[in-house]
């Protein structure tokens, strides 16, 4: 079941990207304007801290760049002229920094800016995507450990009509804080399954169970694991790549 959270979160993050595209992030440039691009996007997976606004080199005149976004946001990529920035998360509407992270951003490539933890605790990270298609045939996968309350699991992908008697993990011990990189498998649909780690799938119940997913040849995806409400674990997809 999704968290009434998260929809809202959701509903969110399309009027905050709207906001981006029309106003931009400071230090933004139209893609059309020059070839000397970098991308960037905003991930909040903190189950708990209030609604963000995120500022890049924040100073007392700097404007947010993105506005009053909440737990399971995902934003848009936003191009970004390439070189070294800091963002920071303010608590939405306030001065109260909650956390900030320093990156260096180079051209032609993709970022996440990650926002994650308790808010007690609150910490961000600078990530990079992959940016190119996974193999004929492939998909490219990347998993995040972001469920603050949930134990370590191991990750099943499932085609229809299959069994998980005798299937192998395609991601081992997940837990807070894991990126296992980009992995890649068969393209094709899958339900996603978490384990804890160790048990065996036909004997132990599952964390977490996914709807049926397509995931296109060639298409790259990251899935990171966040808190579910008020306990549980659940997932949000990002994609990172797309075939034309």
């Amino acid at each position: 079941m999704i968290l009434n959270r998260l929809q809202l979160a959701t509903r969110t993050a399309r009027l905050t990207t709207l906001a981006v595209l029309a106003a931009g992030l400071a230090g933004c440039q139209s893609m059309a304007g020059s070839p000397q691009i970098a991308q960037v996007r905003v991930i909040d997976v903190s189950p708990d801290a209030p609604a963000l606004d995120i500022y890049q080199n924040p100073s007392p005149q700097a404007s947010a760049g993105l506005y009053n976004i909440g737990f399971g946001t995902v934003s848009s990529y936003m191009p970004l002229t390439p070189g070294t920035y800091t963002h920071a998360a303010f608590t939405s509407g306030t001065q109260q920094q909650l956390a900030a992270i320093r990156g260096n951003f180079t051209n032609n490539n993709q970022y996440t800016v990650l926002a994650g933890n308790i808010a007690a605790n609150l910490q961000m990270s600078v990530l990079k995507d992959q940016s190119t298609p996974a193999p004929t045939g492939q998909t490219a996968l990347r998993f995040l450990g972001q469920a603050t309350r949930a134990g370590s699991v191991d990750i099943y992908l499932l085609p229809p009509g299959f069994s998980l008697r005798g299937a192998s993990p395609i991601a081992t011990s997940v837990g807070f804080g894991t990126n296992t990189g980009y992995i890649n498998a068969p393209s094709g649909t899958y339900s996603i399954f978490a384990f804890p780690s160790g048990s065996v799938p036909t004997a132990a119940t599952p964390a977490y169970t996914g709807s049926q997913v397509n995931y296109p040849g060639s298409s790259v995806r990251t899935v990171v694991l966040i808190d579910q409400q008020p306990s549980g674990l659940q997932t949000i997809t990002a994609p990172d790549y797309d075939p034309s």
